[in-house]
Formats: C-alpha cells, structure tokens, sequence
C-alpha cells in the first residue's frame, strides 16, 4: 500500500477529475484518491429475497467510510460507491420457460462482480448476498479476484402463519397447494406464505448455500441464520465486517488462503448434516474451481467418499423444512448455525484448523462464540441424530455414469423397500409437457411411476432449470392418493423439493446421455445399496445400440441438435448452450468445456478424515 502522506501530482487529470468528484460526493479525503480502493457489493432482483439488501449495504458502506482517513486507526484507502449485481428469483419463475435464466443467474452475478472487482482493482470488499444463485456467483468472482474479503447473508425470510390452523407456512406450502381444486385456500396460502422479506426460510437452497459458505470460512458463522429484518444485521454486524476487513487486509488474507480443500470438505459435511439442497453439488464444484481446483471429484471428494461419509458417518441433525417442521429463525433461537459446527465438530466430524475470514481458526471461532448444546427438539446431536444418515447421496449405474446423479435422501417420503425403488418409466420431453399432464390428467400417474424429465440440462435447457413445480404437484398428489411416484431428471431441483427424486443425471439428454435412450415402460431401478440408477433394458446391449442409432438419426435429421432441446433465443441463452459444462463439474459456462474431463489421478489424500467418535 503506497504512503498515504505522499501527495500525488496529477499527471493524468482527465482520470483523475472522476475520482476527486466521486471522493467528494462520498465526502472522502481527496489525497487518497491514488489509494488502493475498498467498497460493498449486494445482489438485488425482483423479490423478496433482495428487499432487505440496500438498507444494509448503505449502512455497511456507512460503517466503512468512517473507517477510511489517514488518522491513526483508520483505513489510508479510497472508498468506492456501492455496485450491485442483478439475478431473477427462483421462487417466481419456477414453473415457467423463465426458469431457465435462475442457475443463469450465479453466472451473470459472476461476470457482473468479476468486471467490478477487477476493473476497480478493488483490495477489499465486504459483500451483503441473498436467494440462492447469486451468493454463488458472488463468493466465486471473489475467489478469481482473491483480494480480501468477506460475506454477510442477507438473511432468511420469517415464516408466514395460516390464519386458520396458527400453524408455520412457507413458499413451499404455497407451491403444494397447487394440486387443489379449493381456489380461495390456494388464494388465503398464497398471501399468508411470505410475510415482510427475505430469503426462503427453509432449509432449501439459499440456507444451504449460506451454512456453506460459512462453514467454508467465508462469512462469520453467527451472520448466518438470524431474518433479514433482526436488528442485528444493521446495529451490530457491519461494525463487525468492517474491522474483520480491516484485519484481512492488514495481515494480506485472502479468500483462496481461506477457501482449501480442507474447508470445502467442510463445508460438504455440513450441507449432509442439515439435509441441504441438492444445488450444493452444483455450487460446491463451481466454487472449487474457482478456488483453484480443477477436479472436484480428484481433489476435494470423490462420490465413492461422499457416499461412504452420507451412508455411514454423517447424521442429519436439524429438523427443519422441507423434510422437517423448523425454518432457519428457530435454528437461530437456539443458537444458531455455530450450534451444529460445534456438535460436528466435537464429534470429530470436521477439521477445526481451516483459516475463516475472522482471522480465526474454526475451532477458535465456536470457541469465542460458545454457543449452547443442541436442544434436541430442533437442533440435535450426532448420538441421537434427527435422522442416521446424511441428507444426500450420488449415483452412478448406467443411467449416471458420471456419477452426477444426485437424490436428497433427507427429502424421501417412501418408495424404498430395502434401500430400492423400482418403477416403470413415464418419459416427457421437457417439464412444460409434465406440468400439462400433472394439470390435465392427474390420474395417468401410478404407484411406483418414475417421471423422467429430459432436455432440461445445463445446454439442452438450456440453463437447467429446477422443477419446484412439478416436484411440489407431486408431492401432494402422492399425499392425496397415498401413492409413491419418483421423478428423475437431467435438470435440477430447489431445496425445496421433497420425494423421490433425482436430478443432474448426466450425460444430460441432449448431449446424447442415457437419459434419452428411456422409453416409457422401461424399469427404472434406484439401488442404494450400490447407489446406482439404471434402466434395466439398457443393460441388453441389443436394445441400447438400436435405440442409440435412432437417436443419432434423429439429431442428424435435425442439422446436429435433437428437436425437443429447448430455444435459445437470447444471447445470453445461446452462450449457455455453447459454453456449459456438466452438472458433475457445477454446470457453469466455461470457454473451453472440451477441456473438462475426468482426471485419471487417484484422489488426494486428506491430512484430516472425519472420525465421528460418537458413533
């Protein structure tokens, strides 16, 4: 950092005459326009989720500009104005062609923030991040960027109340009631779901992805479950973010000496032990590459480790919704997420030595907060575990042989006799043509169906949408006729959904997969014993090379693309077709997705393997 006494000559002042206005309007020194610079970023759309953002960006930039000066105690840096990236909601778009722009969205979020980290060469930035995409694309931009830096959520949204039972309502209670003939209830729900502001309550995938990023190190764990509208988060907490920041920056910590193997294996850990959304194996790849990790499955876990951990050591210890009764406000009331590390962490479940943007260790950082012991009605411990097994599970078999799979077992409410299901296929082109006959005719839906939906992955969509919807339409038709029927997708699902179901099963359809040689009729076969998912007929190599011959015929007949992949018929889409890679790789845009192939390296060897002493 340059000697903020030095007064500078203006050698460039056509340059310079912007940033002396900027630092007078901002009502900053002038002399530390030549500064390294410092600033607050927020995510902001078309919801709930975002409400909540710029009030607490602007009191946080406050905090920070009475930070910046050349007084002993203060930050010698040039203050920049808050910029804010933009994303969709998930929660109102899902069900529709626009759903397809959500996973989109922790991409644009990405480039927006990258171009602003980069092109401001900004040395610090504290970022206020809500719903469930954008928190990603944030967190990864600040990884490429690796200058210091730290996350506070923007917080979860309280649950809503039925007026008629007193009972907790949420936005997946809303998406449920869709199956209904009773049009006032559907009405009375939907305007009771979501009260004041913030992001889903649950834990879906914006909870999910901030126990994430918090137990990665990036964000203090205490900022992680209180609402968006506690006080805390503006009397308390930006205080507390400046001087974090203040410290990485002085000690030169930066987001990739914080985000390592060691944290993201953590982090995994933990979304098992909360039941977490089954995005995490989207997010948690995108994020290793961007911390330097090529090759998720070689460097960080490899599935074979992430089963044996999710079947044999790692509990579920929350109940919480979608599979549960509580949202993330009742965690918070009995202690908050720091309640569950701790727990983990002495049962010697997690590695305690990972650097946090505190400038703690995370052992250090429970420690200091001394949280209380799990109260065993929402929160429970690793001995008496709400559920014996972690909350998700990949596959391989011969319809996943990327092992990209992924089922969110904590969400399963039957189906399995003796960890198998087995169903007839019900294929549909697309979840428009699902959605019709879930409308339509509900009663084409059998005991033990498996819906596969296809031309939904990350180019085929493209975008790889998530199917509230349809899997919410499910749930309660399955409720109503006390049926089982399991859905199976190349596309993705919310952390809101519960069921049977399975997304990222790739190869995806259009890229020629297993999933689009199906035929309804076919036996589908889910075996967790040997966490597989596979289409007996496919297993005669007859039937597999005919089917895969008409296929090719089809696609060649269509000038290279199969006809039922969806358009891309916006810019933005048509990079999505022409740059995605794989869900197994965190299905983001990439220049060269050729590139991205397994490694055949054995994995690495972890210096800490959990040891669930207690168990």
């Amino acid at each position: 950092m340059k000697n903020s006494n030095t007064v500078l000559i203006d050698r460039n002042p056509g340059r310079n005459s912007q940033t002396y206005g900027i630092a007078r309007e901002l009502g900053t020194d002038l002399d530390l326009i030549h500064e390294p610079s410092v600033g607050v970023v927020g995510n902001k759309g078309d919801s709930q989720c975002y409400i909540g953002v710029s009030q607490k960006v602007s009191v946080i930039h406050g905090v920070l500009k009475n930070k910046i000066g050349r007084q002993p105690g203060q930050l010698p840096m040039r203050l920049i104005q808050p910029e804010f990236t933009v994303a969709t909601s998930d929660g109102i778009r899902n069900g529709t062609k626009e759903m397809r722009y959500s996973l989109i969205g922790r991409e644009v979020t990405n480039d927006s923030l990258s171009e602003h980290l980069s092109a401001t060469g900004l040395e610090g930035v504290i970022a206020v991040v809500a719903c469930d995409k954008p928190p990603v694309g944030t967190l990864a931009a600040i990884l490429e960027h690796n200058r210091p830096a730290i996350i506070m959520s923007d917080g979860s949204i309280r649950p809503g109340t039925d007026s008629k039972t007193g009972e907790s309502i949420d936005l997946i209670t809303a998406y449920q009631m869709a199956g209904s003939d009773d049009e006032k209830l559907k009405s009375r729900i939907a305007k009771e779901a979501c009260p004041g502001y913030g992001s889903c309550g649950g834990m879906f995938t914006y909870n999910t992805m901030q126990t994430f990023i918090g137990v990665v190190g990036m964000q203090p764990l205490h900022m992680i479950s209180p609402a968006s509208q506690d006080e805390r988060r503006l009397e308390e907490f930006p205080n507390e973010l400046v001087n974090y920041l203040e410290n990485l920056i002085n000690k030169n910590i930066t987001p990739r000496d914080i985000v390592t193997r060691d944290s993201l294996r953590n982090a995994i850990i933990v979304a098992m032990a909360v039941g977490g959304s089954t995005n995490v194996l989207l997010h948690a790849p995108e994020l290793a590459r961007a911390a330097g990790y090529k090759d998720f499955a070689n460097e960080i876990m490899s599935p074979e480790e992430f089963n044996h951990l999710s079947r044999n050591v790692i509990p579920v210890v929350i109940d919480a919704r979608p599979f549960g009764q509580y949202s993330m406000v009742d965690i918070d009331a009995k202690g908050g997420m720091q309640v569950i590390v701790k727990e983990l962490m002495n049962a010697g479940l997690l590695n305690g030595e990972t650097l946090t943007c505190t400038g703690e260790t995370l052992s250090e950082q429970v420690k200091r907060l001394n949280p209380p012991t799990p109260d065993e009605d929402v929160i429970y411990t690793v001995r008496n575990p709400y559920k014996e097994t972690g909350g998700l599970r990949v596959l391989g078999g011969n319809l996943s042989p990327e092992f990209s799979a992924v089922l969110k077992l904590a969400g399963v409410e039957g189906g399995l006799e003796n960890n198998i299901f087995k169903g007839k296929a019900k294929v549909f082109d697309g979840e428009q043509e699902l959605l019709k006959a879930l409308d339509g005719q509900p009663d084409m839906f059998e005991n033990f169906d498996m819906i596969v939906v296809r031309y939904e992955g990350p180019f085929g969509a493209p975008g790889m949408p998530e199917m509230l919807d349809s899997t919410s339409r499910i749930t309660a038709l399955c409720r109503e006729k006390n049926i089982v029927v399991g859905l199976m997708t190349d596309g993705r699902f919310s952390g809101g959904s519960v069921g049977l179901v399975i997304g990222h099963v790739g190869p995806e359809a259009a890229a020629g997969g297993a999933i689009a040689l199906i035929e309804t009729g076919d036996e589908i076969v889910v075996d967790l014993n040997k966490n597989e998912l596979n289409c007996s007929e496919l297993h005669q190599e007859e039937i597999r090379l005919g089917r895969e011959t008409r296929w090719k015929d089809l696609v060649e007949e269509n000038n290279g693309m199969h006809p039922s992949v969806g358009d891309a018929d916006t810019r933005l889409l048509n990079r999505m077709r022409n740059s995605a890679v794989s869900a197994v790789y965190g299905a983001g845009m990439h220049p060269n997705r050729s590139l991205w192939v397994r490694d055949p390296r054995k994995p690495q060897k972890s210096d800490f393997e959990p040891s669930n002493k207690f168990r």
